[in-house]
């Protein structure tokens, strides 16, 4: 029986992209999902697309604590506790600092970091209780390098970094673990947050190459390893880049 089968695991961002992988990949193990996104018909399409899959959803917004806090409550009253909450909506608008995106920045520190707070905060005291639990985010690679354009994407992202090992300082008397998975370049709808037409066109056409970017089931494949771990292991971060990625 897989390590990962009949685990209650809360997935954020889960519409699209690595989120709807990563559904996929813990659902086929036999894990107890409950989905979170802003957008219902993609969620709704998800959990038709998995008929014999255990699973319910929810709509939520990440920046808002209290849609985050009902899709946990909703977990809990479904299934009685959380083993796994995943954090992985982000935005990745990029720009040089000099074009003065103020909006962008805002937007950038409300769904990178709050997003992850909000999702911690959430769980923590169920975790704490149970005296069990696994809080999973997905960093970046510019969580470990920082480059040109990318200043305040990287700042949220070291920052995700910094707040999921404090988390494991802080709580791992009480066996819960953090993990965070930092991926390289993967083709996903990540790409369209970015407002420069040049960029975004980048992104999009590049991602699509393999051993450029990666395939959204190669990050959901890290993910389901960090959870099959027994619970006496705790992977703190998985970096996981496309073959021919320069940083």
């Amino acid at each position: 029986m897989s390590n990962i089968q009949d685990k209650v695991v809360v997935i954020m961002g889960a519409s699209s992209g690595i989120g709807e992988a990563t559904t996929k990949k813990l659902a086929q193990e036999g894990a107890k999902l409950v989905i979170a996104a802003r957008r219902e018909d993609r969620l709704k399409s998800l959990v038709e697309s998995l008929p014999n899959a255990e699973f319910s959803y929810a709509v939520a917004d990440v920046r808002n604590k209290e849609e985050v806090q009902a899709v946990v409550d909703l977990a809990i009253e479904k299934y009685g506790r959380v083993d796994v909450l995943y954090n992985n909506a982000g935005v990745m608008p990029t720009a040089a600092l000099s074009e003065k995106r103020f909006d962008e920045w805002r937007l950038m520190l409300d769904i990178n970091i709050m997003g992850v707070l909000n999702g911690i905060a959430s769980v923590l005291p169920i975790m704490k209780k149970q005296q069990s639990g696994h809080i999973i985010a997905t960093d970046s690679i510019a969580g470990h390098v920082v480059y040109p354009g990318s200043a305040v994407y990287c700042g949220t992202k070291f920052a995700v970094r910094a707040i999921m090992e404090g988390l494991r300082q802080e709580e791992r008397e009480n066996n819960i673990r953090s993990t965070i998975i930092s991926p390289g370049l993967v083709d996903t709808e990540l790409y369209t947050t970015v407002n420069d037409p040049v960029n975004r066109e980048w992104l999009k056409n590049n991602a699509k190459i393999p051993g450029v970017g990666l395939n959204p089931s190669d990050v959901a494949d890290a993910v389901a390893y960090a959870i099959s771990t027994p619970e006496t292991v705790a992977i703190s971060e998985i970096m996981i880049r496309p073959t021919k990625q320069v940083i």
